[in-house]
C-alpha cells in the first residue's frame, strides 16, 4: 500500500509524547495508552547498545547516534499505521528534524511535549532508579530541544491524570476537526 493511500484511509493515529529526560514521557505515555486502550511503545527500547553505553558514560548522543534510532522508531510507527492501528510512543524527539524523521509523510502522527522547570526535571532524574539516562545529560537535552508550533505543550508539573485528561481532550478536538474536514 502506498503512503499517500495509507495517509488518506488509515484509521490509526500515533501520539508521540516528547520532551527531555525526566519530563514524564513514559509515565504519561503509559497512562494515556491505558486510558485510550492503545498499545504503548517505549522509545528507549529502540536505542542501540552503543547509544545506551554512551549515555551511561554521561556522553550526550549526537545526530549521527540518533539517526538509526529514529529510523527504527519511524519503521515501528509505519508498522502500526499500515495496519490501521493506533499507539502512544514515548520518545524525546528533541529537534524538528527528528520529528520530521518520525512523522515521515504521515498526517496522523501528532506530538505532545511535556515541559518543565530545569530544577524539577533535574530532581526527577536524580531520584530515578535503574535508567541509563543520568541527570548529567539534562543540560545537553535542554540545549538540543527545539519546539515548533505543531506541538501541544503541557506543563509536566501537573498530576499525571490531569495531563492525560488534557491530552485526551486535545485528541477529541483533533478527531472532531478530521470528521468535519
Amino acid at each position: 500500500m502506498q503512503s499517500s493511500t495509507r495517509n488518506q484511509h488509515s484509521a490509526g493515529r500515533i501520539l508521540i509524547i516528547g520532551g527531555v529526560s525526566g519530563s514524564g514521557k513514559s509515565t504519561v505515555g503509559k497512562a494515556l495508552a491505558e486510558r485510550l486502550s492503545w498499545p504503548f511503545i517505549e522509545g528507549d527500547m529502540f536505542h542501540s547498545e552503543a547509544n545506551i553505553k554512551k549515555m551511561r558514560r554521561n556522553e550526550p548522543l549526537d545526530d549521527d547516534d540518533r539517526r538509526p534510532w529514529l529510523s527504527r522508531l519511524h519503521n515501528e510507527i509505519t508498522r502500526y499505521l499500515d495496519k490501521g492501528s493506533s499507539a502512544v510512543l514515548a520518545c524525546s524527539a528533541l529537534k524538528a528534524n527528528y520529528r520530521k524523521i518520525l512523522r515521515g509523510t504521515e498526517s496522523n502522527v501528532n506530538f505532545v511535549f511535556l515541559i518543565g522547570d530545569r530544577e524539577d526535571l533535574h530532581q526527577r532524574l536524580v531520584s530515578r532508579q535503574n535508567h541509563f539516562m543520568g541527570a548529567d545529560l539534562l543540560d545537553s537535552q535542554l540545549a538540543a530541544l527545539k519546539l515548533t508550533d505543531d506541538i501541544l505543550l503541557i506543563n509536566s508539573d501537573q498530576p499525571v491524570e490531569t495531563i492525560v485528561d488534557s491530552i485526551s481532550n486535545w485528541l477529541i478536538s483533533l478527531e472532531n476537526e478530521n470528521d468535519g474536514a
